[in-house]
């Protein structure tokens, strides 16, 4: 069976080959993204006989809920295991009157950041247009009927940019009125820095939001941190980065996970001051967030307020991000490894 969150053109092709108006589509795009219908039969406004054709033919779920954990702050984390047995997840923030989901667009992750459990056991495959949506749509599923998501990040398993052929399509349904109608303003992608896909997004998609993952100020300490970054360097990555802004005129964002006795330190952070110094940028500064089985601290929090101190010194825009979901795994790939393979809930 085809996944029909998978399909856009081929799907207007089958309806017309039913004998269906055009507008068939928009009705289907309605029940699945306002009023998240859970199957064609609740498409009630759709003949009995073409929802008979659809669930013959399609199908809208392809996952399965393998774990679903609440946290005391409202943070919901989904472990969703895929048709051929992969597993992935996503998560759903509430922050005041935001409602923001951080999804995933890999099956692990091939960067080989030292202190993330996604890509510990490296990258198994891309995720398809359709597993995308649907985890936004599963996400969607948790808030309440009045209230609506108004923020995408795409920071979860996997990198971004090594899957933009499927990436952009589910993101313009995210951003299409007939979809989940969220701005591109709302919406960014996370990278650790790939420079050929930067130059590609800049040249044919540069309207969401860019962040950039540095984790390190040098790149004799971010090859050890992000071994990816051999290929590259700091300094291409920053000029694709600087590309982004011309081409997308957003402010960029850039990402600092902070280690423990590692990349904590204030010549650290006098370098980044340097490295970002002049920037029209946000940096965005994240505590660690422990992993069973990694050596890796969150930093003191006397190391954690020097940092900031010598960064608002160099005159950045900073922001530490509050820690959330601590107690529900809530980092990336912490609930896959910890979670062994079960039955999974019902959808």
């Amino acid at each position: 069976m085809r996944h029909l969150l998978n399909l856009d053109d081929e799907l207007m092709e089958w309806l017309g080959m039913q004998g269906q108006p055009a507008y068939r589509a928009k009705q289907l795009h309605q029940w699945l993204f306002e009023k998240r219908a859970s199957n064609f039969d609740d498409m009630t406004n759709l003949s009995k006989s073409l929802r008979t054709q659809l669930t013959a033919e399609f199908q809208i779920w392809t996952t399965q809920i393998a774990k679903h954990l609440e946290a005391g702050d409202g943070t919901e984390k989904l472990l969703l295991e895929l048709a051929d047995g992969g597993r992935i997840e996503c998560v759903l923030l509430r922050d005041e009157s935001r409602r923001s989901i951080c999804i995933s667009s890999q099956v692990g992750c091939a960067m080989g950041c030292v202190f993330c459990a996604s890509g510990l056991d490296g990258v198994d495959r891309n995720l398809t247009t359709g597993e995308f949506v649907e985890q936004m749509l599963r996400l969607a599923r948790l808030l309440p009927e009045e209230e609506r998501l108004s923020h995408i990040v795409v920071m979860g398993m996997g990198e971004p940019l090594a899957n933009l052929d499927r990436l952009l399509p589910a993101l313009e349904i995210a951003s299409s009125p007939t979809g989940l109608g969220i701005s591109p303003r709302r919406i960014t992608i996370s990278t650790v820095g790939l420079p050929p896909a930067m130059r590609r997004l800049s040249r044919e998609c540069s309207r969401y939001n860019l962040a950039v993952s540095l984790h390190a100020p040098n790149d004799e300490l971010r090859n050890k941190l992000v071994p990816v970054n051999r290929n590259t360097g700091l300094e291409e990555i920053l000029a694709e980065a600087d590309n982004y802004f011309e081409a997308s005129g957003r402010r960029l964002t850039f990402e600092y996970v902070l280690l423990g006795d590692l990349n904590d330190q204030v010549e650290h952070a006098q370098q980044l001051g340097v490295l970002l110094r002049g920037r029209p940028a946000l940096l965005n500064v994240i505590p660690y967030n422990p992993v069973a089985g990694l050596p890796y601290k969150t930093p003191s929090s006397t190391a954690q307020r020097r940092f900031r101190e010598v960064l608002e010194q160099a005159g950045l825009n900073i922001q530490f991000r509050q820690r959330k979901g601590n107690e529900i795994n809530a980092a990336c790939g912490q609930l896959r490894r910890l979670t062994p393979q079960v039955v999974p809930l019902d959808t």
